[in-house]
């Protein structure tokens, strides 16, 4: 193997890759570490602009493996078609699990404790009290119950909910109970407090939470979007937030980023977070754990982990 890997973190920093490779640094500087045409795994920079990333890929001739640090894949996709038939693209499941699922429970609270309002407070010096709702006792329902919803509802069970609902592309069942199909969504919304979207950005999910999903969210309903901006139709969302009937919690917001005059950050009930999902101290050790599995998978012709597709493929 003396095929050319492509890393957005210094190789030396990353114990365990195999010998074999010609590990190149490169995290989206203008110039190219080594000629792209000889790169067989890439790994696309993270949190960078999703035309950076995707930069390279015309030129990537002889790439078999293309591998995100993000779980969603949603910003390299349009390169790929440059690529010729059969290479694989992989996620980067069991990375940010741990991230993603924090600052859930951190937007859930937060909104629901009234915490913005407290820090407004404090900054004007006055002692804001009143009556707030809690999480304990009520119906959360995730949208795109993938492992990243799964490790919401772990972090979610001590908090005494009433009830978890779970929904994926299709239905299955899991050791925590069923996940049901996205055909029975409208009849879980108006049964649902607090609705968490955690599903890719696909064509079946881009404004997903749209006017009829959001009038069908009961009264009082907290929504949370950790997924991607595009899941919910802004407008819908902002007409929802201004008559006061629902509120939210958002990390992704479309566009992205956020504009500073874009009425989003002045509308009431909402809560907006920088897209911070995933950066955080728990990120980097996992990448590095990631990283060298694959590739000692990739040098030793092994399964990969996390293929989503494959080029010139229906399916992975």
């Amino acid at each position: 193997m003396t095929a050319d890997v492509w890393l957005p973190i210094p190789p030396e920093e990353i114990e365990g890759l195999p010998e074999g490779p010609a590990y190149r640094f490169w995290d989206g500087a203008e110039e190219y570490p080594a000629d792209p045409a000889d790169c067989a795994f890439y790994v696309v920079p993270y949190m960078k602009p999703p035309g950076l990333g995707q930069r390279p890929l015309p030129e990537m001739s002889s790439v078999e493996v293309v591998q995100t640090l993000s779980a969603g894949t949603d910003h390299v996709e349009p390169g790929l078609k440059h690529l010729r038939p059969g290479v694989r693209l992989c996620n980067a499941r069991g990375v940010h699990e741990a991230s993603t699922s924090e600052l859930t429970l951190a937007l859930i609270l937060a909104s629901l404790r009234g915490i913005p309002d407290h820090v407004r407070a404090q900054d004007r010096g006055e002692w804001l009290g009143g009556f707030r709702p809690a999480l304990a006792d009520k119906t959360v329902l995730i949208v795109g119950y993938g492992s990243i919803g799964a490790a919401i509802e772990d972090r979610l069970v001590p908090f005494e909910v009433a009830r978890v609902a779970r929904v994926a592309r299709s239905a299955r069942t899991t050791a925590r109970g069923p996940v049901h199909p996205l055909t029975e969504l409208p009849a879980l919304l108006p049964e649902s407090d607090v609705v968490v979207l955690t599903t890719p950005l696909t064509d079946a999910t881009r404004g997903l939470a749209g006017a009829d999903f959001l009038a069908r969210m009961k009264d009082g309903a907290l929504l949370v979007n950790v997924a991607r901006g595009a899941v919910v139709d802004t407008k819908a969302l902002l007409a929802e937030l201004e008559s006061g009937r629902i509120t939210a919690a958002l990390d992704v917001t479309d566009p992205e980023p956020l504009p500073r005059e874009h009425p989003l950050w002045r509308a009431p009930g909402v809560l907006i977070s920088p897209h911070v999902g995933g950066p955080t101290s728990a990120f980097l050790p996992r990448a590095k754990r990631l990283l060298a599995d694959q590739l000692s998978r990739f040098v030793n012709r092994e399964p990969l982990r996390n293929v989503i597709l494959t080029t010139g493929a229906t399916s992975a």
